[in-house]
């Protein structure tokens, strides 16, 4: 039973569903915005506003625990969410991220796409 467990696990283990968060993460932080599909859209969410919420107090213990969620390829990821993304979103309590329903993938799965971005302030 998977009671009190909110995560999507997409089909895939513990260790590749994690690998597939912190790549995500990566390349939102990177991009400022990505499209994926609906659900993994709304699964990186979460995990993405939590990051900012902890980089907008700049301290070391919350910059380790950064670059532990973002894991070794995150450094940039880590230093671009602290100095230009936290600062952005200094005001703001919250709902950093917004996820805008586009289309249905053209191909074999026909999955429901989105777009995931930062809200401008």
């Amino acid at each position: 039973m998977r009671h009190h467990n909110t995560n999507k696990k997409f089909g895939r283990e513990t260790n590749s569903r994690r690998a597939l968060m912190r790549s995500l993460a990566i390349a939102l932080i990177t991009h400022e915005h990505i499209e994926t599909t609906e659900a993994k859209a709304k699964a990186i969410r979460s995990y993405v506003e939590k990051l900012v919420t902890k980089a907008k107090s700049d301290t070391l213990a919350n910059r380790r625990l950064l670059n532990s969620k973002l894991g070794s390829g995150g450094d940039k990821a880590t230093k671009k969410l602290i100095e230009d993304i936290a600062k952005r979103y200094q005001d703001r309590p919250g709902g950093y991220l917004r996820v805008v329903k586009t289309r249905d993938r053209v191909g074999s799965d026909g999955a429901a796409m989105a777009v995931i971005e930062f809200v401008q302030n």
